[in-house]
């Protein structure tokens, strides 16, 4: 089927693009390094194949018509494009991933990456950076099933997948508390026995739980009881503030509860049955990093105050 659109070649909307900065067809030839002839021939085969007068000739100074500007608006995002993708291209070549995807966990969130980001634009590498956060075992289903590059996860049974193939480095341990707030009824129980709260006693109170974010991977679950009712949120954040707002109680990370505790806006429970610490770390498949990937890889692993909470 013919086309019946006349093409716009990426050269002539960099002559477009510089007779419109220059507004002289001269002046323009000298930038591009050619004759003024030519860049005036290509303004005009382009004008006559589209049918458009794309400069106004009347004035000394040549400008656009109103098409001609709006042609040159939409010709200056394709030159953008072309001109990063062609570095994308020779960054690739030099060892460069296109785009780079990292998944964090969501007690940690994709934010505490932004200081790395700030460095890393500074190599001017060109790859493009896609960070999200995953919950539970997403970080796992993440890698395995290519949605990311490199993870920082949690490790153990209920989230690692089978097999092998892995690069992982620990970064660090995580402790949980159980919180509630001041006055739900699990604060009176535990004023008025000398013993940590059973799971019987937890079992009418409902738990607030991040819903694992993996999209092919069973869900896990923890610090979940048979029969107890379950708010079911998004992140770490909601579940937060979802527990702050009484609307359940559960296990949050150390390091974010203890300002809760410390504020009254939570009250730290024992419990009969503790959240065991859970172990983080670096993830990546193995020989699948280019130079982005094992940039942020080592400045993960040297900068484990990155992610707060974390203990050897």
């Amino acid at each position: 089927m013919t086309n019946r659109f006349p093409s716009i070649s990426l050269d002539a909307l960099v002559v477009i693009d510089a007779v419109a900065r220059h507004t002289s067809f001269n002046r323009a030839a000298i930038e591009l390094n050619k004759v003024p002839s030519a860049i005036s021939y290509t303004v005009l085969q382009l004008e006559q194949r589209l049918g458009l007068l794309l400069f106004d000739r009347s004035k000394r100074k040549i400008c656009l018509t109103p098409v001609g500007a709006e042609l040159l608006e939409e010709g200056r995002l394709l030159l953008r494009m072309a001109s990063d993708m062609e570095r994308r291209l020779i960054g690739r070549s030099n060892g460069w991933e296109t785009e780079l995807r990292i998944a964090v966990d969501t007690i940690f969130g994709a934010q505490l990456l932004f200081p790395l980001v700030e460095a890393f634009d500074a190599l001017e590498s060109n790859t493009r950076l896609n960070l999200r956060e995953e919950a539970l075992g997403g970080c796992w289903d993440a890698l395995t099933n290519n949605r990311a590059d490199l993870v920082v996860t949690g490790l153990g049974s209920m989230v690692n997948p089978s097999g092998g193939g892995f690069d992982i480095d620990v970064i660090g341990n995580l402790n949980f508390d159980f919180g509630v707030t001041p006055n739900h009824p699990l604060v009176m129980l535990a004023n008025q026995q000398d013993a940590p709260i059973t799971d019987d006693q937890l079992r009418p109170y409902r738990a607030v739980s991040v819903a694992d974010s993996s999209l092919a991977r069973s869900a896990a679950t923890f610090g979940l009881l048979t029969g107890q009712d379950t708010l079911t949120v998004a992140s770490m954040r909601d579940k937060l503030a979802a527990q702050i707002a009484g609307l359940g109680v559960g296990f949050l990370p150390s390091f974010i509860a203890e300002p809760e505790f410390s504020a009254g806006r939570l009250v730290k429970l024992h419990v009969l049955q503790p959240r065991p610490a859970a172990t983080f770390a670096v993830v990546h498949r193995r020989g699948n990093l280019g130079n982005a990937g094992k940039w942020f890889r080592t400045q993960m692993l040297a900068n484990p105050s990155l992610f707060p909470g974390l203990y050897s």
